[in-house]
């Protein structure tokens, strides 16, 4: 992104995402996003930020004020120099922690593209097309799956339940990795229409992320780290779709 950053600030990226650009100069980030995946893939991050934001809360701005809340207005103390001071030095060592935070969770993102997220969506590409033998072991062995699954990764695994978003678990296979053995789960809607969970250890060097989105020919990813695990959710699916499905996934295997 060293060519783009020069002609689009930050200002502008989040002012892209938030659909505050004039009509010409929207067209110009979208025409060096055409020729930039750097510059695609950090405008695609926020844009997923942005979606997590609005289901998260959006409903929340429609609640009313608790009662405990509403608290009789009273004149602000005046507060002695020190204290804002201090506060300034506070908001300082604050600002410049989230900016190390910022810049680390961007490099593990473009890091995991290639170690987690591609892997998965070539593996989703490769075998949910599968009539005859899509999986290695089906749902009618679930329990038997996931104990083998889960001694091969040397970590305890599950398979989501998915059904009240439409979807049926078909199977899981093992699969190589970067870093040791990983699974695949396979989900399928009543169309047929296939959506999988790959899983394998992370990395040392790889810290806890939000969802990251990737895209890979028709496929779309939503990828992120928890724990001991690296994540990727990959279907042929609008990428609102995949994003609901993964924050319900996400749910399951953190309680």
């Amino acid at each position: 992104m060293k060519n783009s950053i020069h002609s689009i600030s930050m200002d502008e990226i989040h002012a892209y995402v938030d659909g505050q650009l004039t009509p010409q100069r929207r067209a110009f980030v979208e025409e060096q996003m055409a020729k930039d995946p750097e510059l695609k893939a950090t405008i695609e991050h926020y844009q997923t930020q942005n979606d997590m934001l609005h289901q998260a809360f959006d409903g929340v701005l429609e609640e009313p004020v608790p009662a405990k809340l509403l608290l009789k207005t009273h004149p602000v103390a005046r507060r002695p120099l020190w204290f804002n001071i201090a506060a300034s030095i506070g908001l300082l060592f604050t600002g410049g922690t989230l900016g190390w935070t910022i810049n680390g969770a961007q490099l593990a993102h473009y890091d995991a593209v290639e170690g987690l997220a591609k892997p998965a969506a070539f593996a989703h590409a490769v075998y949910s097309p599968e009539v005859k033998h899509p999986v290695e072991v089906g749902a009618d062995q679930e329990q038997h799956l996931i104990a083998w699954l889960s001694k091969r990764l040397g970590n305890e695994i599950a398979a989501p339940n998915l059904a009240q978003l439409g979807f049926s678990l078909v199977g899981g296979r093992l699969l190589p990795s970067d870093n040791g053995p990983a699974a695949q789960f396979m989900y399928q809607d009543e169309s047929g229409s296939r959506m999988t969970l790959y899983v394998r250890n992370k990395h040392n060097d790889e810290q806890n992320t939000a969802f990251r989105f990737h895209q890979q020919d028709n496929t779309n990813s939503f990828y992120w780290i928890d724990g001991n695990l690296g994540y990727v959710l990959s279907g042929d699916f609008q990428r609102q779709q995949m994003l609901n499905v993964a924050n319900n996934v996400y749910q399951q295997l953190s309680f």
